[in-house]
């Protein structure tokens, strides 16, 4: 999935990999996690497949800078996978497998964790504030101003997804302390 987010950020503007590390880091880590390393690591499996050609720029005095730019086949395959018919959404929620099993820990253990990810989803929702900022920023980089609006419907979706995320711990939270 990471390689997607990849070929679309570099179908707006050719970029180093370093570039691309900083875009992800404005824009798709709310939803998506990826490591410096797994960003490099994709652009040289991408460039043998093909998806993307590498540019090098010598520089004096540091290394040489790479310029990645996204390819016909590069841009073919992000339309592909932008055409698949399936949702994307998972049932695979590592939460809710670990919440089914907490009645093998204490009531005091429990609220604790909830007390926790209500604690995480509130500073995720802090930092979602920024994003708008972010867009603005980007939004000089594509050549339709309706492509943000894409990127205001994806705040928006973790923007909601976060405060559901803080009212379900606080309604278990409550479960569990009217228990006797």
């Amino acid at each position: 999935m990471l390689k997607y987010g990849i070929l679309g950020l570099l179908n707006y503007q050719d970029m180093t990999g370093y570039e691309v590390m900083e875009v992800f880091r404005d824009s798709l880590r709310f939803f998506w996690s990826a490591q410096t390393s797994q960003i490099y690591r994709d652009l040289q499996g991408m460039e043998k497949k093909g998806w993307v050609s590498k540019t090098v720029v010598p520089q004096q005095g540091k290394p040489d800078k790479n310029i990645y730019a996204i390819t016909e086949k590069g841009k073919e395959e992000l339309l592909s996978w932008l055409e698949d018919e399936k949702p994307g959404f998972t049932t695979k929620v590592p939460v809710l497998m670990k919440v089914f099993f907490m009645g093998e820990r204490s009531r005091e253990e429990s609220i604790a964790y909830f007390k926790k990810l209500k604690e995480e989803g509130e500073r995720a929702l802090k930092e979602l504030e920024i994003v708008p900022q972010y867009i603005k920023a980007y939004a000089q980089y594509v050549d339709q101003s309706e492509k943000t609006a894409y990127w205001e419907m994806t705040v928006d979706y973790g923007r909601r997804r976060m405060q559901m995320q803080v009212d379900w711990a606080q309604n278990c939270i409550e479960r569990l302390e009217e228990i006797q």
